[in-house]
C-alpha cells in the first residue's frame, strides 16, 4: 500500500515534471519559430529592397541609354544669354560648323585612326539635336586629324547644298599627280541623303601639307583652296595659294590656278581658311613664309567670283618654325565678315573691309593664357562676336577650351569661360543656335 501510494506519486511527481518540461519545451520552440519567421521576413523584405534598387539602378541606365547621343542641352540654371557648351557627337573630334540663314545648323567631325579615319555630317535643326550622321568620305580612312590642321572643312551654298573638302591620308585615292596626297572633295547629293563619290582637285600644283579649305556662295559658286610649291619647285618660300573654282555648284571644277600672286610663300603645315560672305566676295587666310623667320598671316579677297584676288598683309609674326596655326570666319548682321587667327601665342579677330580687303585694328583675347590657338568665331544678330580658342593643345596633346563676348563695338563683356576637355588633334566650332544663343562645340 505505501509502495503503491510512494509509486503513484512518484509517477505523478514525474508527469508533471515532464509536463514542465514539455511546457518550457513548447514555449521556447514558439520563440525560436517566431524568432527563425521574424528573421525570414526580415530577409525577404531585404531582397525586395535590393531588387527594386536594381531594378531602379537598371531602369535608370536605361533610361540614359535612350537619350540620343546627339542631344545636347545647357546646363541646369544656365542664364539664357550665356554660351551653351556641346561636346562633339559620338565622341568626334575636329567640329566645323556652319548655321544657314534658315537656321539649320550643319556640323562635320572627323572619327577614327588619326592617320586614316572618317569624316561625318550631320545636321540639327533647333541647334541642340544632331541627327542621323552621314559619313562623307566614299573610301573609308581617307581623313587624316593628325596635326589638327589638315581635317575636313565645310561650306552651304546654292539651295543648301553642302560642300566638303579634306585633306586626304596615306592611303586615300584618288591620288594626286605623281602619286601626291589629294585634295579631296565631294557634295551631298541632289536628294540631300548621302554624299556623291570623293574627287581629288590637284591637277599640277601638287605638294600638300597644311590644311586646304572650302568655300561656296548662293548663285553656285564653290572654290576650293590649298597652298603647295609652284610645279617644278620646292621651299616654303615658293609655295603659293592655290584655288579650283566650279561655277555649277561643285559639278565639275576648273583646273586650279594661283590666287597668290605676291611672293609671300606659305607656311609648310600651317591651315588656310577659305569663306565667301552673302555678297559673293571670297576670303582666304594663310600664314606666309617670305623666308625662315617670317610668317605672316595674309588675306586674299576677291570681289569677282574668284577671277582675282587682292592680298594684305595684315598682321607680323617673326617665328623661325611652323605653328601649325588655324584661321576662322564668320558674317553678321549688315554683311559684316569678322575673321581671326592666332600671332605669337595669342588670338586675335577684325572686321574686314569687302571693298578694300583691309582688317580694322586687331582685337585680342584678354588676359593671359598657355599656348592660345584654333580660334573660332560667331556674331549675333546684335552685332555680338564670340572669340573661342583652345589652350594647352601641342602636338599628341588635349588642352582647354575658353571664350570671351564681346559687344558690338568691340569691347569685352562680362560673359567669358573656360572648360577642360578639348581631345587630342581636336579644334573647337562656334555658332549662333536659333534662338540667338551662342553655342561652342569641343
Amino acid at each position: 500500500m505505501t509502495i503503491m501510494v510512494k509509486a503513484a506519486t512518484s509517477v505523478a511527481a514525474g508527469q508533471a515534471a515532464a509536463g514542465a518540461v514539455s511546457a518550457q519545451a513548447a514555449v521556447l520552440t514558439q520563440g525560436v519559430l517566431r524568432d527563425m519567421f521574424l528573421t525570414k521576413l526580415k530577409i525577404v523584405a531585404a531582397v525586395l529592397l535590393g531588387i527594386g534598387a536594381l531594378a531602379f539602378a537598371v531602369g535608370g541606365l536605361a533610361a540614359q541609354r535612350l537619350r540620343p547621343a546627339q542631344a545636347v542641352s545647357p546646363a541646369h540654371g544656365e542664364a539664357a544669354h550665356k554660351a551653351v557648351l556641346l561636346r562633339v557627337p559620338n565622341h568626334g573630334i575636329q567640329p566645323q560648323v556652319v548655321a544657314d540663314a534658315k537656321g539649320a545648323v550643319h556640323l562635320l567631325y572627323f572619327k577614327g585612326e588619326p592617320l586614316g579615319g572618317d569624316v561625318f555630317y550631320a545636321r540639327a535643326d533647333d541647334g541642340a539635336h544632331f541627327k542621323h550622321p552621314v559619313r562623307v568620305n566614299s573610301q573609308p580612312g581617307s581623313a587624316v586629324a593628325t596635326g589638327n590642321i589638315r581635317g575636313a572643312h565645310l561650306a552651304v551654298g546654292k539651295g543648301g547644298r553642302v560642300h566638303v573638302a579634306w585633306n586626304g591620308s596615306h592611303k586615300a585615292t584618288p591620288k594626286a599627280p605623281g602619286n601626291g596626297h589629294p585634295m579631296l572633295y565631294t557634295r551631298l547629293n541632289d536628294a540631300g541623303t548621302a554624299f556623291e563619290p570623293q574627287r581629288n582637285l590637284i591637277q599640277s600644283a601638287v605638294g600638300l601639307d597644311g590644311g586646304g579649305s572650302v568655300a561656296a556662295d548662293g548663285a553656285g559658286n564653290v572654290y576650293v583652296f590649298w597652298h603647295a610649291p609652284e610645279p617644278g619647285k620646292k621651299g616654303e618660300d615658293n609655295r603659293r595659294v592655290w584655288v579650283a573654282a566650279s561655277a555649277d555648284d561643285g559639278k565639275t571644277f576648273a583646273p586650279e590656278r594661283a590666287a597668290s600672286t605676291e611672293p609671300t610663300g606659305a607656311c609648310g603645315c600651317c591651315g588656310l581658311r577659305a569663306f565667301a560672305d552673302s555678297k559673293g566676295t571670297v576670303y582666304t587666310l594663310y600664314r606666309g613664309a617670305k623666308d625662315v623667320g617670317q610668317r605672316d598671316m595674309y588675306l586674299l579677297t576677291s570681289a569677282d567670283r574668284g577671277q582675282t584676288f587682292r592680298g594684305v598683309d595684315i598682321h607680323p609674326w617673326s617665328i623661325n618654325l611652323c605653328p601649325m596655326s588655324s584661321e576662322a570666319f564668320a558674317e553678321g548682321p549688315g554683311g559684316v565678315v569678322v575673321a581671326a587667327w592666332e600671332t605669337k601665342d595669342r588670338v586675335y579677330f577684325a572686321r574686314i573691309d569687302a571693298k578694300t580687303g583691309k582688317r580694322s585694328a586687331p582685337v585680342a583675347a584678354p588676359g593671359a593664357g598657355h599656348g592660345r590657338k584654333h580660334p573660332a568665331v560667331a556674331v549675333n544678330a546684335r552685332g555680338e562676336t564670340i572669340l573661342v580658342w583652345t589652350e594647352g593643345m601641342g602636338w599628341n596633346r588635349g588642352g582647354s577650351v575658353a571664350w570671351q563676348v564681346y559687344d558690338r563695338d568691340g569691347s569685352p563683356t562680362a560673359e567669358r569661360g573656360h572648360a577642360g576637355g578639348v581631345p587630342v588633334w581636336s579644334l573647337v566650332a562656334a555658332f549662333v543656335r536659333p534662338d540667338g544663343r551662342f553655342a561652342i562645340v569641343y
